[in-house]
């Protein structure tokens, strides 16, 4: 062989060898690139070809499918009370994709979650049975809760302090998923411009100036650094109190009110600005911070198992912006799931079992795959002795406090209200608050409501009397079983 044929043989091969390495690449790795993109509009008729998995409340199965009558999309996803359980479930759309727990469970809903497939599933690569979400809401708290807020522009979450289990997650007003499961673009785009935001799920992904129900996590941070031995020991705090290096004076709603040195069991009662806002002063901003991220603060990273937009305790602050800091106002944001999470742990004697709304995960024949109540996280944020009489002081709020509107005959309820500033130089309707816990018969519940608008006037706009009533009404029903 001369050597021109030797050298273009030799071409040759690298050229046949460059196209088995492309034609490898196409199929191994471009393939499941084309096969997994989010427009492959294979992948939607594969994830509908067949009934979804469903997610569970109460024994009940709140979502299904239903055959269409047309198109190449076998199936689509139906809600049983979709505006109820909205902040629950997320919505699965054929054209809009899939959030919340929709989202999170997609692999299991639709049987490509590998847990499902039997030795013959994974020989024959058939698409499994549909495995459910069992999750931890209960029915009747969770109608209470969104029957309370009514046509409120609110929130409202519930939690078992004891087992982390979350009874209710609302938010209103709400929507009803099944309107935008087969992609119809008028209904969405109807619900996405709405200017009341029904999509958004206010109870864990809209933080806001949570304003005295901070206090309670001032006060833990007060009695956990021994600033102070007892919510009955008198604080030195002048009424009203002069912002440090600023000409003005942090004053309290009810000039009347016996807040001058008064101690943190009486500055709750009254919801004394002055005291809160000393307090947060003489611990310095870092050692509020330090507690307010005990209790969930600043964590980027909670997941319930849907993922909740953080609350801010804020950094790098003077003195002055520290003492709005302590009453829950300057950049201090939170969650109602946060503030809930403030109260199950000083309901719980100190400790915060980590909150979850799904309970477990199981496949179509109802085993479990995995069982997040068994794997809840507990942590003690404040001493059992500072829990307890954060508890008392909360309760002193609700019998003769200005939480009294959330007062239940035959229970043990311990609250905290809260009305944080809106707008520039609090020119908007203020947010009312309401973080609370009940206790009877064996049954406890913590319950944190926000109001971010309501039909009420201005002067009217109040944590007891806005959103007291609805985590009364939320108590109760959980209470009652």
């Amino acid at each position: 062989m001369n050597k021109t044929i030797r050298r273009a043989s030799v071409f040759t091969l690298l050229l046949v060898f460059a196209l088995l390495v492309r034609a490898t690449w196409v199929q191994f790795y471009d393939g499941k690139a084309l096969a997994d993109d989010k427009d492959n509009r294979r992948n939607t008729i594969a994830l509908y070809s067949e009934p979804l998995g469903n997610i569970v409340v109460g024994g009940e199965s709140i979502t299904g499918s239903a055959r269409t009558k047309s198109g190449d999309l076998a199936y689509k996803r139906t809600y049983t009370d979709g505006s109820l359980y909205a902040a629950v479930t997320g919505y699965s759309s054929q054209a809009f994709g899939a959030t919340q727990l929709e989202g999170i469970y997609r692999d299991l809903l639709d049987g490509t979650d590998n847990r499902l497939k039997s030795v013959l599933d994974t020989v024959t690569n058939k698409r499994s049975e549909p495995g459910n979400v069992i999750t931890t809401i209960d029915p009747d708290v969770q109608k209470a809760a969104y029957d309370a807020l009514g046509d409120k522009k609110g929130a409202a979450v519930a939690i078992d302090p004891a087992t982390g289990k979350i009874l209710a997650v609302v938010s209103t007003p709400s929507y009803d998923p099944s309107r935008i499961t087969t992609g119809d673009s008028a209904a969405w785009n109807e619900l996405t411009k709405d200017s009341d935001k029904p999509m958004t799920n206010r109870a864990l992904r809209q933080p806001l100036p949570p304003g005295s129900t901070f206090k309670l996590v001032v006060a833990a941070a007060a009695l956990e650094d021994g600033l102070y031995s007892s919510v009955d020991e008198k604080t030195d705090s002048p009424d009203p109190y002069p912002l440090p290096d600023s000409s003005s004076k942090l004053t309290n709603e009810n000039p009347s009110a016996p807040c001058e040195d008064a101690s943190i069991r009486v500055a709750l009662q009254y919801s004394c600005n002055n005291v809160f806002g000393s307090l947060a002063v003489d611990l310095g901003q870092d050692k509020v911070r330090a507690m307010a991220e005990k209790f969930g603060f600043n964590d980027a990273s909670q997941d319930v198992p849907v993922r909740a937009y953080e609350s801010v305790y804020p950094k790098d602050m003077d003195k002055a912006q520290t003492a709005l800091s302590g009453i829950g106002q300057f950049d201090v944001t939170a969650t109602p799931l946060q503030m809930a999470m403030v109260t199950a742990a000083i309901a719980n004697d100190g400790k915060l079992v980590s909150p979850h709304m799904v309970s477990q995960i199981t496949d179509s024949g109802g085993n479990a795959l995995e069982n997040y109540d068994d794997s809840a996280d507990t942590t003690e944020i404040v001493s059992s002795s500072t829990a307890e009489q954060l508890q008392s002081a909360m309760q002193t709020v609700v019998e003769d406090g200005t939480g009294t509107n959330a007062q239940i005959q035959g229970a043990t309820v311990g609250g905290k209200t809260g009305t944080a500033q809106h707008g520039e130089n609090n020119s908007k309707t203020p947010y009312a608050w309401f973080t609370s816990y009940g206790k009877a018969d064996g049954k406890e519940v913590a319950v944190a409501v926000l109001v971010e608008q309501s039909d009420a006037a201005r002067s009217e706009v109040s944590g007891n009397g806005l959103a007291a009533p609805v985590a009364k009404a939320v108590m109760e029903a959980a209470l009652k079983k």
